[in-house]
């Protein structure tokens, strides 16, 4: 047993407790008779029963006569402190205009893009939740598994919607829509039936009454319960009314569209203007009721042209439902198939099932499902928000390196303020008030960053997100965003200057290398791997998107002009055709809707070559229409045999077929009398005369699927290839044979070429985005390499200019200086190269055509980081090395 006073340890911890809730005028002359008996009792009895006894005697005297008062006092000094810790969190913040500025404007920055993505996650999260019942309104997904794959889309059997009210009791609703561009939907014409103008318009669709009951879009004129019921009837939006009926109720008044007199329809409502953040993005809705595309449509079970949607009722199992739909395959759709001669329908109704997908899921979880929406993807929601997270985390990384690195610089003042008897809770406090003001001053800042870059950000992303400056949630959640931020941010530099030893500062023996320093270099490697790691995913994106745009294609995009809706010509088209031709600078034409590039006409069925539907597996084949001079114009190479000639009357049961589809039948050169047929009953057989070069129809990140190429008309869009050399003398030519064709219609076109970048907006998107990002990163991690820079040349002022004086010559000094900075920035480049490496393989795995990752690119990339870097660093060691000895010596 240890009986000497002198070694007695009491207990610290309910000592503090007591200093803090004893009464300051009784705090001295309690605590000496407290330590006297315990140093009395340790003699005696030992450390351990002296410290029990001392414990009790603390936790005995914690009442009404000894406690502090508790309420006006503490008020008063709390409020003194924090004013006194405000006034001198200004002080420093003046002090040292240059770290504060880069300390404010780093975090600025990074709180700037968390305020703009956060914008953008919380618009994109807000999809479809406006719909009344949301949570009960359902889309219908086919999944077809082949080969171990599983493709999923949206396209059903016309009667499948009322099937499902039918033999479900669970549906409670559903409905179709049509917007197939072959089938009319997508783009036309439309004018009133009493004027000859027409207006090219997007956004038509077919819909039953029921899509208007299940989604309940609030109507500017008329009854959404009845205004599909009629046929013929065309809904439409407020701002497509008030363009073709400006100023008027429009109920009642008739239209035509693309020009068929024979059956106007009537406006039987006005809907409110679609909330952007919607997946339905019509303009006009046109009625399915007593509508038939073709004899026999609305009850065929093969044909799949319709979106199904369908209210289930609350606390159904949806499981189980989407296992019963399967149901659906042998009772309906497989006597179908086999009335028509389909021998493996059983095989192959057995590789399809359903999946019930909620309408608020469409926009962010549906980027595996073909269908007509334009969408986005969940994937990018995160990929976004921790971007925004780690810019941010870079510039706190900032506000942490540059308040340790002036450690030395406010060591004398806590070694002081300790030895005046400030606690180091009151230091903490002190320092966190400084990071909290900080906090404020950058929230204030990147406040006004984002009303200056919100523009160019809704450019960026595609949006129209406004600031809600005006919604009670906003202020208060950016002050909240700013405390909690300061004090993340403040929390480490606080217990870091605060625990210094009073008596180690006073006497010089402060080290400035240590532990913080390994931090601050380990901080500034974070820093550089992921601007790195951004560096390279930009470089990554920008040849990807390069490839895309100038790889070959297998058709000729370029100086070709296409016009849209030119099936208002009508019956001139052989006119119009010719006079096109006339035209000097127009090398040739074609009319037809289904050409290479989005927003045109598709269409698909079920192939086998003639007389093996009992025994092969069908092929599934897109079909277009075209024109005699359709591959000339667009530059399509024949592989294998000829082309369609007017002189060979039997070409109209001819097709020309792509490799895919002579792969897919197993033909190669030798294709003579090669018969393809995709209804052996009805008599669709066809000569395959010509195998046309692969050429790609659809997104680059799709492998070319079989196509067949039949004489049909498809008057909707006309393509025109023109000489380069005067395009706006072309253009006015070519508008001058349109008006004298179709006058009063409209003058629609568009470049070949501009419409295949427009099929990539998305990755350009990426590529802006991840661009912005990088650039932002650097600044950051730059502006603190640049604050690190100046302390440390402050830190060794004086060893520089002792090297010039022993005749040191300047580009030692820069070299010896920029040495420091160089080694955690090639360990960040080490460190970044594989992270990005894998990131931008799993990306590049959404691209069936794409770019090689070559060594190069990284290189490149990180040569880029290490020549920002030392152009930072050097600014400040030139400065350093040119500077007067002098300087440095003066106070020695």
């Amino acid at each position: 047993m240890n009986s000497d006073p002198k070694h007695s340890n009491p207990s610290t911890l309910l000592l503090r407790f007591f200093r803090w809730f004893c009464a300051p005028e009784l705090v001295e002359d309690i605590e000496g008779d407290l330590l006297e008996r315990f140093e009395i009792r340790a003699a005696k009895h030992g450390q351990v029963l002296a410290k029990k006894r001392l414990n009790k005697d603390i936790i005995q005297l914690f009442r009404p006569g000894i406690i502090r008062s508790m309420t006006g006092t503490i008020k008063l000094n709390t409020l003194g402190m924090i004013k006194n810790n405000i006034t001198v969190a200004k002080r420093q913040l003046l002090r040292n205009k240059t770290y504060s500025a880069i300390k404010i404007g780093g975090l600025a920055i990074g709180i700037t893009v968390c305020i703009l993505i956060g914008l953008f996650i919380k618009d994109e999260l807000s999809y479809d939740k406006h719909i009344p019942d949301n949570q009960n309104l359902y889309r219908l997904v086919k999944n077809y598994r082949e080969n171990g794959d599983i493709s999923k889309y949206t396209w059903f059997q016309s009667p499948f919607a009322k099937t499902i009210m039918d033999d479900f009791p669970e549906v409670t609703l559903a409905g179709r829509t049509m917007e197939s561009e072959n089938l009319g939907a997508g783009f036309g014409n439309i004018r009133k039936t009493d004027e000859k103008q027409n207006y090219y318009e997007d956004g038509f669709i077919f819909a039953d009454q029921s899509i208007l009951d299940l989604f309940n879009f609030p109507m500017v004129y008329g009854d959404n319960k009845e205004a599909l019921k009629a046929p013929f009837s065309l809904v439409l939006t407020q701002k497509k009314a008030e363009k073709l009926f400006p100023g008027e109720n429009p109920i009642g008044k008739t239209v035509v569209i693309n020009n068929n007199t024979s059956i106007p329809y009537t406006i039987t409502g006005v809907l409110e203007n679609l909330p952007e953040n919607g997946f339905f993005k019509f303009n006009y809705v046109r009625s399915l009721s007593g509508w038939e595309f073709w004899t026999g449509e609305q009850t065929n079970w093969q044909a799949q042209n319709y979106q199904v949607f369908a209210h289930i009722e609350s606390g159904a199992d949806l499981k189980r439902i989407e296992e019963r739909f399967e149901e659906i395959n042998t009772k309906y759709m497989l006597p179908a198939m086999e009335s028509n001669g389909m021998a493996n329908a059983k095989e192959f109704l057995s590789t399809l099932s359903y999946s019930i997908q909620p309408v608020t899921d469409i926009h962010l979880r549906s980027a595996n499902v073909t269908d007509v929406y334009q969408k986005s993807d969940i994937k990018y929601i995160w990929i976004f928000g921790s971007i925004a997270m780690l810019i941010l985390a870079l510039a706190c990384i900032n506000f942490i390196n540059l308040s340790t690195a002036k450690s030395a610089n406010r060591a004398k003042e806590v070694g002081l303020r300790k030895t005046l008897g400030s606690f180091r809770s009151q230091l903490i406090n002190q320092f966190l008030t400084e990071s909290i003001l900080y906090s404020l001053l950058s929230f204030l800042l990147a406040l006004g960053l984002v009303v200056l870059l919100l523009p160019y950000f809704n450019n960026l992303s595609g949006k129209n997100i406004s600031v809600p400056l005006t919604s009670l949630w906003f202020i208060p959640t950016l002050v909240a965003s700013a405390v909690t931020i300061g004090c993340l941010a403040g929390v480490y530099p606080a217990f870091y200057l605060s625990k210094f030893k009073p008596i180690s500062v006073l006497r010089g023996k402060l080290s400035l290398g240590g532990k913080s320093s390994q931090l601050r270099n380990t901080l500034v490697v974070f820093q550089f791997t992921a601007s790195t790691a951004l560096i390279i995913g930009t470089f990554v994106v920008f040849q990807q998107l390069d490839f895309i745009l100038n790889t070959k294609t297998g058709f000729d995009k370029e100086q070709v002009v296409v016009l849209r809706g030119t099936g208002a010509v009508g019956e001139q088209r052989e006119i119009f055709q010719n006079k096109l031709s006339q035209i000097p600078s127009v090398k040739s034409s074609t009319m037809s809707g289904y050409l290479p590039i989005a927003g045109t006409q598709r269409d698909g069925d079920m192939w086998w070559k003639d007389g093996r539907t009992q025994i092969d597996p069908f092929i599934s084949a897109q079909i277009w229409n075209i024109d005699y001079s359709y591959l000339e114009t667009l530059g399509m190479k024949l592989a294998h045999g000829r082309n369609f000639e007017e002189s060979k009357k039997t070409d109209i049961n001819a097709v020309i077929i792509n490799q895919a589809m002579a792969k897919s039948l197993g033909i190669g050169e030798d294709f003579s009398g090669t018969k393809i047929t995709s209804d052996p009953n009805n008599g669709f057989t066809y000569n395959v005369i010509g195998i046309v070069e692969n050429f790609n129809y659809d997104l680059l990140t799709e492998e070319i699927q079989p196509l067949i190429m039949r004489l049909g008309n498809s008057p909707f869009m006309t393509a025109i290839k023109i000489e380069p050399n005067d395009i706006q003398a072309s253009l006015a030519e070519i508008q001058s044979v349109w008006e004298a064709a179709a006058p009063g219609q409209p003058f629609v076109y568009q470049f070949m070429d501009q419409s295949f970048k427009n099929m990539y907006q998305g990755v350009q998107k990426i590529r802006d985005v991840l661009s912005t990002f990088a650039v932002l990163a650097i600044i950051i991690a730059c502006l603190g390499l640049f604050g690190l820079s100046v302390f440390m040349i402050e830190q060794r002022s004086k060893e520089i200019s002792v090297r010039l004086v022993l005749g040191a010559k300047i580009t030692q000094v820069v070299s010896m200086l920029s040495f420091n900075f160089i080694k955690p920035i090639i360990l960040a480049l080490m460190i970044a190269t594989p992270v990005a490496w894998y990131a931008m393989s799993e990306w590049l795995k959404d691209f069936e055509y794409k770019i090689d990752l070559s060594i190069q690119l990284f290189v490149l990339a990180g040569i880029s980081a290490l020549v920002i870097a030392l152009i930072t660093v050097s600014f400040q060691s030139l400065k350093a090395a040119f500077a007067s000895p002098i300087k440095g010596l003066r106070n020695e």
